[in-house]
């Protein structure tokens, strides 16, 4: 299938415009992504509707804590990613295409199909996770196009690399974004991540200018993007340029594809880091992947009464209607039932 967002470049080399590495790809070569190919000067997509994974997940799983928390998503992915981070933590599915000499596989799905099933299922949203939804843009698109009309929210877990001219196209079905901030040092994306930090901070602002909801997630890793200054500097952007209201989540780390030389995240340095969102100003800031701990559960920003009560993925109990706290009123930032 032709793919989107791309013009002719020289000869019968082509320009892809999808993500912020806006790939020159020759006649016969892939993009970085390794599932869009140059076939004689037209760039087609070589994952529309091959599905590697479809699961009912709960939303919090995402994770997005303040988007209908307790209801559920139908998440879908393709195999591909635009980033080659050495700690992926799907890199099963995400970097099959890179590891295994470009192979592709999935199973032929159609966006009707993912629809239906989604509202069998009875899912409030349907998430395009687990690898970058961008990279599956055509099939995301026509599958949000399609949910949007039966009535399912649509979201994103995404490394926040699309271009502006991708977001543009997908911003009127698109309902709300977890984006990973993977850290605030250019140095760690170009050298972790074979990508830049500007764009992803240029997405997160636009996403936000869109009223699209956000949320945001940065894997702690220690020794490598847990620096006191940095995560200050990151806590600090966040708040005066997306806002006080944006969930912040802080997740452990835990070793795995090429960055097995790093032990586990010590849980002082995440409720550490959750000071430092939360003396940065921010309302809302959670650790990840530490079942049990309170900072898992959503508290109000203005009495401090814990209003959200999880434990893993499951809600217990909640005390917020009509988005306020029921014990002082104060109005909860995002979107619940």
């Amino acid at each position: 299938m032709e793919a989107c967002l791309y013009e002719p470049y020289k000869d019968t080399r082509v320009r892809c415009y999808l993500c912020n590495h806006r790939c020159i790809i020759a006649d016969a070569d892939r993009g970085i992504c390794g599932v869009r190919e140059n076939h004689g000067g037209v760039l087609h997509t070589l994952v529309y509707g091959k599905l590697i994974a479809s699961h009912v997940d709960p939303i919090e799983k995402k994770p997005f804590y303040h988007f209908f928390p307790g209801s559920l998503a139908y998440s879908i992915a393709t195999v591909g990613c635009n980033f080659s981070c050495r700690f992926c933590q799907n890199s099963e599915i995400s970097r099959m295409p890179a590891d295994r000499n470009g192979k592709i596989a999935g199973t032929a799905v159609s966006p009707e199909s993912v629809v239906e099933h989604a509202l069998d299922a009875g899912c409030k949203s349907i998430a395009y996770t687990y690898t970058e939804p961008t990279v599956y843009f055509e099939f995301a698109l026509d599958t949000a196009r399609l949910a949007r009309e039966k009535g399912l929210y649509n979201v994103f877990v995404t490394n926040g690399y699309m271009t502006r001219e991708a977001l543009d196209m997908i911003r009127p079905y698109l309902d709300a974004a977890n984006v990973d901030l993977k850290a605030f040092r250019n140095e760690f994306y170009r050298d972790v991540c074979g990508a830049s930090l500007d764009p992803v901070c240029r997405t997160l602002v636009s996403m936000k200018s869109m009223n699209i909801h956000v949320e945001i997630t940065t894997l702690l890793i220690p020794g490598m993007n847990d620096d006191a200054a940095a995560l200050s500097d990151m806590a600090a952007f966040i708040v005066s340029e997306l806002g006080a209201d944006t969930p912040w989540h802080i997740s452990r780390f835990h070793p795995t594809y090429r960055m097995t030389d790093r032990s586990p995240t010590p849980l002082t340095s995440l409720i550490s880091a959750r000071d430092t969102g939360l003396q940065a100003g921010l309302r809302y800031v959670y650790t990840g992947n530490v079942p049990g701990e309170q900072s898992e559960n959503t508290f109000c920003w203005r009495c401090g009464k814990r209003l959200i009560d999880r434990w893993g993925f499951t809600v217990r109990s909640s005390h917020i209607e009509n988005s306020r706290c029921t014990y002082c009123g104060a109005r909860i930032d995002g979107h619940f039932n």
